[in-house]
């Protein structure tokens, strides 16, 4: 006798999200809260090992919204700012977050990613999420009704079927819908990749600065240094194509150290270092997708676009982009003819954050630009405008814009006054970001 094929479960909701990062996990329980049965796939088990550790102050109201900020706090390595340092310069310039416009969020957070993110999705759990660990969305199918069938395996192979009347691609870098749209392009305007570890016994600043990041530029890209509790210190190198392709039969690990070799303050910190976490990679850092919505249907965070982590702004647009998702969801699940408008205002939002963000993450290698920022000067209030910048704080109502509009201007007018290097760097920003073809840079 043939043996009966098992069918898969099925169930319904009004919302599933799939992906269990902060994009997801703050979209997730903010619909919870209004009364709609969410459920959100998350494809790991927590805690998972991320990077992204670097968080902003524009972070911390929303953790107070969300009911997380103790459980945060008390992973946290309470960081007041942030450290440049560039070869071409005497000494490192810090933005301290207390001197932006808004004097209200003097501090942010560095954290180890697989504490923070097992905090926010068991914060959904307890807000009424029904959550799934280890089950990996396969298909999505939109109906003629306009519901959504996704269809999902569980790590023990059973499989389910979810029928709802909204879906939310909160997947990062997995970027579920825009794969199966094939609407994720790379980024024509820029093109990089990360080599990151985990050290212990990394030397920190005294004091206050301990928890700084530290920023470092060197001649193939940047690193970051981003002090954790527990003396974990995240350490990544981002670089161009080109350098990738030099790695050859080198280990990560080796082409990581040979990197921080070549960058004499950052080696300086790290002499007495032990890798505590295997290095890794990631491939093709920079993208977009072509659209973040349609009727039934959200991208948030990474699984929308991401750009560059100069100014740690991952985690706290994806958490954003969470916010203002939810605020979309219930408008069109409460009243259609409302779609229109909110899914727009959606879509403003959601290109705001990395608009902004992206005009500097652009020209910061730029040799004019580095001067910007090593010797900020505060006319016409630009320093603490841009510092509000990189505190995250682009949504609200903070008056910063004349001010960066002033700094924009008064960059490309220094642009002017040195045509040469101005040509000059933009000659090597090309050279840089060009798309290089190798094989090993496309398995990372």
């Amino acid at each position: 006798m043939e043996q009966q094929t098992q069918q898969p479960e099925r169930s319904q909701c009004d919302v599933l999200v799939i992906g269990g990062g902060p994009a997801g996990t703050t979209v997730a329980p903010l619909l919870a809260e209004k009364g709609y049965k969410v459920v959100i796939l998350e494809k790991a088990h927590h805690p998972r090992f991320h990077i992204g550790e670097s968080l902003l102050p524009a972070n911390l109201p929303l953790f107070e919204q969300l009911g997380v900020a103790d459980e945060i706090r008390a992973i946290g390595m309470e960081k007041r700012g942030a450290e440049f340092v560039s070869p071409c310069h005497d000494t490192p310039q810090v933005f301290n977050f207390a001197e932006a416009w808004d004097k209200s969020m003097p501090y942010a957070y560095q954290v180890r990613r697989a504490e923070f993110d097992t905090i926010l999705i068991r914060n959904a759990a307890n807000k009424g999420v029904e959550v799934h660990e280890g089950c990996r969305a396969r298909t999505v199918d939109f109906q003629a009704d306009d519901s959504v069938v996704v269809s999902a395996v569980h790590d023990d192979g059973r499989e389910q079927v979810w029928q709802a009347r909204f879906v939310v691609d909160a997947s990062g870098r997995d970027t579920f819908l825009a794969n199966r749209f094939q609407i994720k392009h790379r980024n024509p305007k820029h093109n990089s990749s990360a080599v990151y570890g985990h050290f212990s016994q990394a030397r920190r600043h005294p004091g206050s600065e301990a928890g700084n990041i530290t920023i470092y530029w060197f001649e193939h890209g940047w690193f970051w240094f981003i002090p954790m509790v527990n003396d974990v210190t995240s350490v990544g190198m981002v670089t161009w194509p080109y350098y990738m392709k030099t790695r050859g039969e080198r280990s990560l690990e080796q082409f990581l150290r040979d990197g921080i070799a070549m960058c004499p303050p950052l080696a300086e910190r790290l002499k007495d270092s032990t890798l505590v976490h295997e290095v890794e990679a990631t491939g093709n850092f920079s993208y977009v997708s072509e659209r973040n919505h349609g009727r039934n249907y959200l991208l948030l965070g990474d699984a929308y676009a991401f750009i560059d982590p100069v100014f740690s702004s991952g985690v706290w647009l994806a958490m954003n982009s969470g916010v203002i998702g939810a605020e979309a969801i219930d408008a069109c699940l409460k009243n259609p003819a409302a779609a229109p408008a909110a899914l727009k205002r959606f879509d403003r939002l959601m290109k705001h954050g990395p608009k902004e963000f992206s005009w500097f993450i652009y020209r910061v290698t730029n040799p004019i630009m580095r001067d910007f920022f090593m010797h900020p000067k505060n006319v016409f209030r630009v320093k603490e405008a841009l510092l509000s910048v990189l505190a995250g704080d682009v949504f609200g109502k903070t008056p910063i814009w004349r001010s960066i509009w002033i700094f924009k201007a008064i960059y490309y007018g220094a642009n002017l006054f040195q045509p040469k290097r101005a040509f000059l760097g933009w000659k090597r920003r090309r050279f840089n970001i060009r798309r290089v073809e190798d094989p090993a840079m496309n398995t990372l």
